[in-house]
């Protein structure tokens, strides 16, 4: 995991976790990438945190692989748009 996006915290509520992502520049990335964030938002699960909002979040350099579903994906178009 490379970027965790918290939420604001709020006294007397766990804390939220907005986003978990995994950024690659020279890897085509696929659904073991999306397994592993999906593993690593279980482990917070477990530790307490508000995960039931997570959005699970791709950024690649090398493109993803086709079908790939269970991410929001962000390739470098998307990285580098004006």
């Amino acid at each position: 995991m490379d970027v965790a996006v918290f939420a604001a915290t709020e006294a007397g509520e766990p804390r939220r976790i907005l986003s978990l992502g995994e950024v690659k520049w020279g890897t085509r990335m696929g659904s073991g990438h999306v397994d592993r964030l999906g593993r690593a938002r279980d482990l917070l699960a477990a530790k307490g945190y508000d995960v039931r909002d997570t959005a699970l979040t791709l950024y690649g350099g090398a493109g993803f692989d086709q079908g790939l579903t269970g991410a929001r994906t962000f390739g470098l178009e998307e990285l580098y748009s004006g």
